[in-house]
């Protein structure tokens, strides 16, 4: 696959964008919005709570770390990535079913729109990094 099929600037600021916004929202996990996070770990989850806040923000890190710096590797970062904000959706599904205040979110409709945007994240690791366009070329040939 060609170089262009993959990369363009709007998907590269796409993907320095959403690594910036990782690597934020990762060191929030681990300093001034710990609390926050707290609220939206699954009580079923058979690990401490604050475990799995800081094992997240070291993961969102990591990936924001590689999205930012990612030129070869984009692809695999970006399905990565992709399966980051799948992986931790049901923590916003238990702050919305366990009507957790976090983040402002005080609502039950606050809390369901909050919902709406992980697909929405999910799409803009696969748009961003062109994982999705070298998926379905993939397929093609």
């Amino acid at each position: 696959m060609s170089r262009s099929a993959t990369t363009s600037t709007p998907r590269t600021l796409g993907q320095v964008a959403l690594g910036a916004t990782l690597l934020f929202t990762g060191t929030s996990h681990l300093t001034f919005a710990r609390e926050e996070f707290l609220a939206q770990v699954p009580k079923s989850l058979p690990v401490d709570d604050d475990v799995v806040v800081l094992a997240s923000g070291v993961a969102e890190l990591a990936l924001g770390g590689a999205l930012v710096t990612a030129r070869k590797r984009r692809v695999p970062v970006g399905w990565l990535a992709a399966a980051f904000f799948v992986a931790i959706f049901p923590g916003n599904i238990s702050q919305y079913l366990t009507r957790s205040d976090a983040f402002g979110l005080n609502s039950d409709r606050a809390r369901a729109v909050r919902l709406l945007f992980q697909p929405a994240l999910v799409a803009w690791a696969l748009w961003s990094t062109g994982a999705w366009r070298a998926f379905r070329a993939a397929r093609r040939r």
